[in-house]
């Protein structure tokens, strides 16, 4: 039997949206890929950080739409410091078209790529 590859979506809960819209677009493209997210975020809740680490661990990649609702999206940072911390490949995915603030937590100087099917069918590639 294949490996299917599990990819982590990560978004703020306020870009629900384009969460579904990624979603839609991947199936669409008829992605081989399987897709699992944290729908519920409760970043204050021990056993919450717990269940998300082990869940973006048992991934082979984190896709993370970026808006500016990161800069109040606990869940989002931590789903993301989970990612970084496992040595996950994650690709950095501009949710909107709206400017995005200098400075991003959990972003720092990495590069936030536009969506474009090109980019994230190049990102699923390498996984």
């Amino acid at each position: 039997m294949a490996k299917t590859n599990t990819v982590f979506v990560s978004f703020a809960l306020k870009d629900i949206k384009h969460r579904d819209r990624l979603l839609e677009q991947l199936k669409t493209q008829q992605s081989t890929f399987s897709f699992v997210d944290m729908p519920v975020k409760q970043s204050w809740e021990p056993d919450w950080k717990k269940d998300c680490r082990a869940v973006v661990e048992g991934c082979d990649g984190v896709i993370a739409l970026v808006t500016h609702h990161l800069l109040r999206a606990d869940g989002q940072q931590w789903e993301l410091r989970c990612g970084y911390d496992s040595r996950l490949p994650v690709l950095l995915l501009q949710g909107d078209s709206e400017k995005l603030p200098g400075k991003l937590p959990e972003v720092g100087e990495r590069e936030v790529e536009a969506w474009e099917w090109d980019t994230i069918s190049s990102f699923l590639k390498r996984l």
